[in-house]
């Protein structure tokens, strides 16, 4: 009489990855420990861009109130400017907006896996590259929620309240002054609790992963 084998169980699917990414991440870095991260990566890009579009009307005053912000440094700057060149720059930056989550989601995702990568080495929680792309394109999700947050935002809030991309965040900087040196405003810009977040979920991937304790990780994470 053979003896009876436990049945092996049924790999989730990439949606129950990005839905318990928010909920039980361990499962999801546990399955995907291996370095699966294209078809991830791949959807990340495509629902950005198509919540983009779709937010449009509720980012649009977000993005207008950095672009001013942003044309303001410039002609600060370079007082020599003419509305005609300021009127291209500004064109410039509404197209890299327009198209930016096709480019910069890829482009944040491996130099983010890069410093992981590295990091891991010197903290000696050691991952394969593709693990730490797959650990930091899966810790990216908690910023689609913070897309659609911003979005809301941009629809309800007064437009004197909205004077740059700070002022809708869940942190410090919303509450500083938009013409705060920007060194401080990006520095403390990013003690919110989204980015917060992703750090968190990229500590618990490594901490997976490479089999060492979260402390180790959320170290290695740090020094990112």
């Amino acid at each position: 009489m053979t003896e009876a084998t436990s049945p092996t169980p049924a790999k989730a699917g990439i949606w129950e990855d990005f839905i318990d990414i928010f909920f039980q991440p361990s499962q999801v870095f546990e399955r995907r420990r291996e370095g699966q991260f294209g078809l991830a990566l791949l959807i990340l890009v495509v629902l950005s861009t198509a919540l983009y579009f779709a937010l449009r009307n509720g980012l649009a005053p977000i993005m207008d109130a950095e672009m001013s912000r942003q044309a303001a440094a410039m002609l600060e700057k370079n007082p020599e400017m003419t509305a005609e060149q300021l009127a291209t720059a500004q064109g410039f930056m509404e197209k890299v907006a327009m198209f930016g989550t096709v480019i910069f989601i890829p482009l944040g995702v491996l130099i983010g896996a890069a410093l992981l990568w590295l990091a891991g080495r010197i903290f000696d929680a050691k991952v394969a590259f593709a693990a730490a792309m797959m650990i930091v394109t899966y810790s990216q999700l908690p910023k689609i929620v913070e897309m659609v947050l911003s979005a809301l935002q941009g629809l309800f809030l007064e437009p004197e309240a909205i004077t740059s991309r700070y002022s809708v965040t869940l942190g410090i900087a919303r509450f500083l002054d938009p013409d705060t040196n920007p060194f401080v405003l990006t520095l403390i810009g990013g003690l919110d609790l989204f980015t917060i977040w992703v750090y968190v979920l990229m500590a618990i991937g490594l901490s997976i992963v490479a089999r060492v304790p979260m402390q180790r990780a959320a170290l290695a994470v740090a020094a990112t």
